[in-house]
């Protein structure tokens, strides 16, 4: 009990990220008007907070928010199903690891911003073509991430699970996929993290007229709305920070043992 109340995080602690947010902001106000900076070049955070608020008032940030959001989310879920599946396939069988593996050794380097010329050739500037992009961003950080998890299982615990009388159905699920989840979740956080990035800049090249953010942004840069361009930006950066902090707390649920692991 005494070991656990000295760990435990005090007050300040808990409060010291929120504090270090709140003296940046105050520090970044106080410098941009004591050196006069244009808002053009760097507007105050006040500035950006009433643009902010203007936004949201009109409905765009929620229209292009939203837009955004589900092209994340559909391909996402595209690639986490389609990059766990394969993973495990690939771990539990040489055969499908032989086959899969010369493929995702020669795209996975590929930088996927390369593709969106192509795709933009193939299926156009619309729905399909972003949410195609998210998901094959996504794939490939999971599936290796799956695949690695598999095949680096206890061999420990898979020798005690046989010598238990346990066959080899019983081993892959109690034993090895359990042990692969750290890894499993790890190509989830980076998959989500880089197909973030990747929606956004395929909807800036969206075209005129295309909901998302990254439209927003740069149909803001073109008229010289720094101040939109901010807000945005600050909008983005909330979002991938809750969307972060929700993966840590589904990790937490789905596999305890994984947070206790780490306190220890």
């Amino acid at each position: 009990m005494t070991a656990r109340r000295t760990n435990a995080p005090g007050l300040f602690e808990r409060l010291l990220p929120t504090l270090v947010i709140v003296a940046f902001i105050i520090g970044w106000e106080l410098f941009v008007r004591w050196r006069g900076i244009a808002p053009i070049f760097l507007p105050p955070p006040s500035q950006i907070a009433k643009y902010f608020m203007r936004m949201v008032m009109d409905g765009s940030l929620g229209l292009n928010l939203g837009a955004t959001l589900l092209r994340i989310f559909v391909g996402f879920a595209v690639a986490a199903v389609a990059g766990v599946a394969l993973g495990v396939l690939m771990g539990m069988s040489r055969i499908v690891a032989r086959v899969a593996d010369p493929w995702i050794a020669a795209l996975y380097p590929l930088p996927k911003i390369a593709l969106i010329p192509l795709l933009v050739i193939w299926l156009g500037t619309g729905e399909a073509y972003k949410i195609l992009i998210s998901a094959i961003t996504a794939f490939f950080p999971i599936v290796i991430s799956s695949y690695a998890g598999i095949r680096q299982a206890d061999r420990g615990l898979m020798k005690a699970a046989e010598d238990l009388g346990a066959n080899r159905r019983q081993i892959q699920m109690k034993v090895v996929i359990p042990s692969a989840i750290p890894s499993i979740f790890a190509g989830l956080h980076l998959g989500m993290g880089v197909t973030i990035i990747l929606v956004v800049a395929a909807e800036m090249i969206g075209g005129a007229g295309h909901l998302g953010m990254g439209n927003l942004l740069i149909t803001a840069g073109q008229v010289m709305e720094t101040e939109k361009v901010f807000a945005s930006l600050v909008v983005l950066a909330v979002v991938g920070a809750v969307v972060i902090k929700s993966q840590q707390w589904i990790d937490r649920k789905v596999a305890p043992w994984m947070t206790s692991r780490d306190e220890h």
